[in-house]
């Protein structure tokens, strides 16, 4: 299971009444295709942000778009502040990717390493607290190409977390884990949050919505509605997260 133990807040987290991450007239293109039609949004620091949508919403190009991973065709990204893409603010902010973003030839140890090293961290102790958070410290020696798939999401978690940013992007992050690890994964999330990071997840897994504190439902490229689990469920008329989804994006038909 999981180690329990919560790393430190981050002295750089914003004050509690300024957004951790703001979003004004976000659009991104690729040739004819919008797959960012014109986002704007707060989202206020220590709390779960779910992003909710099917494949192809937009999910993963308004993370790359916040991380400053891609740069927006027109508006603005702002994490802690700060326009990006910002290389120095790149240090304040976590990105776990969809994929495995983890070197196959390195050790479980040499994977948090090298990632530390990536964002100026020099405490050995901090490599050593994040595998310990993700229950990896036992194998600290291991070949990462050799570990099971939830280990090597695990591992991918701790890269993410390893200079305990204030900031965290998860992008499906639970895709391909098995139900023990997903419950194992959202516990720590939330602890996370608790202690002041604000965390932001892209996820198309209804069930797991009711896990965040509030969500963001995106299709093609917008955000059709936004709110807590039950008042999204209560402003639609439904009684699952599902239904109401389709209900905001007017599958009437779907939900009758």
């Amino acid at each position: 299971m999981m180690n329990s133990v919560s790393p430190s807040p981050s002295p750089a987290a914003p004050d509690a009444g300024e957004p951790a991450i703001r979003a004004v007239g976000l659009v991104k293109r690729f040739g004819s295709v919008i797959a960012v039609d014109g986002m704007t949004f707060d989202l206020v620091p220590g709390r779960i942000f779910g992003l909710l949508g099917p494949n192809g919403s937009g999910k993963t190009t308004l993370i790359r778009l916040l991380t400053g991973m891609t740069r927006a065709t027109e508006g603005t990204a702002q994490v802690l502040g700060v326009r990006m893409p910002d290389r120095a603010n790149l240090a304040r902010i976590g990105y776990m990717t969809q994929g495995d973003g983890v070197y196959p030839s390195l050790t479980v140890a040499e994977n948090a390493q090298f990632f530390a090293a990536a964002y100026g961290v020099r405490d050995a102790g901090q490599v050593e607290d994040a595998l310990r958070l993700v229950d990896l410290a036992d194998r600290a020696k291991t070949i990462a190409g050799t570990l099971s798939g939830g280990q090597r999401r695990r591992l991918s978690l701790a890269c993410a977390l390893v200079h305990r940013p204030p900031v965290l992007f998860l992008d499906e992050p639970t895709v391909g884990v098995d139900p023990l690890l997903r419950v194992q994964f959202w516990g720590h999330f939330r602890r996370l949050a608790d202690a002041g990071t604000t965390i932001v997840v892209s996820s198309h897994v209804m069930d797991e919505a009711d896990r965040c504190d509030e969500l963001l439902f995106v299709r093609a490229g917008r955000v059709i509605a936004r709110g807590s689990g039950a008042a999204l469920r209560d402003e639609s008329g439904t009684d699952n997260l599902e239904a109401a989804f389709l209900r905001f994006a007017g599958e009437t038909e779907a939900v009758a």
